[in-house]
């Protein structure tokens, strides 16, 4: 059993509150855990109730790490279970941290992989295939991700793709345009057949302007 035997709160960017024990003993916790638990001068402490203490004070540091985290872009859940686990959090620990998310509406594999597929869209189309590919490597569950991507129209986005690149490729020849911009197109992903399509239908666009 420890007492309190002094409080000494954070002050400026600091949240942490110093809490002195008898025997020379000192802890420090978030200042929001201290107020939550109505901590006070000469209160008792159990050694379990310190522990429980520091147990969530750890799960408040692994909470707001993961809040940075996503200050910078949205992420799935495995991977912020990977950036917390390298942070050196435990997996029970991030698993709380996961969920205060989740039920704060901050973190959502099916959000997550719609926010992906509009973000690669946007900025660089692909094929469903990849954008599959790359938010399975992400760790999404596949329903998740069916239901993000179920609206792609592969022969639109291939289109759009092509027609980015008919500036650079606009001396080429018939064979050259073709090995060109098909090679392009294989390397976001997308099919045989709708390559063929793709660049055909742009090539004679081509020559129609």
């Amino acid at each position: 059993m420890a007492r309190i035997t002094a409080l000494k709160w954070g002050t400026g960017k600091s949240r942490k509150t110093g809490i002195s024990l008898d025997g020379g003993k000192a802890i420090f916790i978030e200042a929001s855990i201290a107020l939550k638990e109505e901590l006070r001068v000469g209160q008792e402490l159990p050694e379990d109730r310190v522990a429980a203490l520091l147990k969530a004070d750890t799960g408040e540091k692994c909470f707001n790490a993961a809040l940075r985290y996503l200050g910078y872009r949205p992420l799935s859940e495995t991977e912020m279970g990977q950036k917390l686990s390298r942070r050196g959090f435990d997996e029970d620990t991030i698993r709380s941290a996961i969920d205060r998310l989740r039920e704060k509406g901050l973190m959502d594999d099916a959000g997550f992989a719609r926010f992906w597929k509009e973000n690669r869209q946007s900025f660089g189309p692909r094929s469903k295939w990849l954008i599959g590919q790359e938010l399975k490597h992400k760790g999404v569950p596949q329903e998740a991700i069916d239901s993000a991507l179920g609206d792609m129209d592969d022969a639109e986005n291939a289109y759009r793709v092509g027609t980015g690149k008919l500036r650079i490729l606009k001396d080429c020849d018939y064979e050259s345009f073709h090995r060109r911009l098909g090679d392009h197109l294989k390397r976001r992903g997308f099919g045989y057949g709708v390559i063929i399509k793709t660049v055909d239908r742009l090539w004679k666009e081509r020559e129609i302007t």
